[in-house]
């Protein structure tokens, strides 16, 4: 009980980093989570592979024809951009349940609430390499030449774990309390996937509407998706995208430190 008393009562940042060290927790519980929903199935987790290659396979000449692009351009801008903003919109969505999904185990004893938003951001992160091994056939059958520039692939996928640790915090504490948001949200989502150059082609935007690359999605896909493809990402993206997980930090530090003991009374 003196335990319990003493955690509740640590530091803001002693707390979030008690929840994000404890990797061989939350990871456990998010492979678990992947074992469970494919119990049974024969080809378990490969059906996230598999059905998303049939997606791709289908949407990639469709929409190369609709579009009046060259399909060897078309088809890996497709595909990565299917792929990364499936990982978005679970990364979000699935955020907003981090702690409603989890309250079995809040209810019974102490744990630091950042230990379920690293267990749900695993868990796509799991679901997500299931699928990123799409872009190598395409990749190959596309004749992509990659440079040293795809190495900046890395430091963007670390600013992408970044804000998807801080969106979870800040969603799972607002969802948490208003469950009503957590609708809100997947509405939103699937509004900024068309919002978002997933399908489309970001030049082919006239000039009054390139604002909508201003979008954070964008920005982030193209932080990702354009070394991957031979290219550079521009300027643009990386200080909007730093801008973002400046304020998304801080945003998410305030609600941290003020809320996070009131989640079990929430739930």
């Amino acid at each position: 009980m003196s335990q319990a008393h003493s955690n509740l009562h640590r530091s803001a940042w002693a707390d979030w980093w008690e929840g994000t060290r404890r990797t061989d927790i939350w990871w456990t519980l998010a492979w678990f989570d992947i074992v469970l929903r494919y119990r049974r199935s024969m080809l378990g987790p490969l059906w996230l592979t598999l059905s998303m290659g049939a997606m791709i396979a289908g949407m990639g000449p469709l929409y190369s024809s609709l579009f009046g692009t060259n399909l060897s351009k078309f088809f890996p801008h497709l595909t990565l951009g299917l792929i990364f903003w499936g990982l978005f919109s679970a990364m979000v969505t699935e955020g907003c349940n981090a702690f409603i999904g989890s309250a079995h185990y809040l209810k019974q004893g102490y744990f630091p609430i950042s230990l379920f938003v690293w267990r749900s951001m695993s868990r796509n992160l799991i679901q997500f390499l299931h699928q990123v091994v799409l872009y190598i056939p395409v990749a190959l059958w596309a004749g992509i030449s990659l440079s040293w520039s795809a190495l900046l692939v890395i430091p963007a996928f670390v600013l992408l774990l970044i804000n998807a640790h801080a969106i979870g915090l800040v969603l799972g504490l607002v969802c948490t309390r208003f469950r009503d948001v957590t609708q809100i949200v997947t509405s939103l989502m699937q509004m900024l996937m068309f919002l978002t150059p997933v399908f489309w082609m970001p030049e082919g935007l006239p000039g009054r509407a390139r604002y909508i690359l201003w979008n954070p999605f964008a920005q982030m896909l193209d932080l990702l998706r354009t070394p991957l493809m031979g290219g550079t990402a521009t300027l643009h993206s990386w200080l909007g995208i730093l801008g973002w997980t400046a304020g998304g930090l801080v945003i998410a530090t305030l609600l941290f430190a003020k809320y996070r003991r009131r989640v079990v009374y929430w739930l």
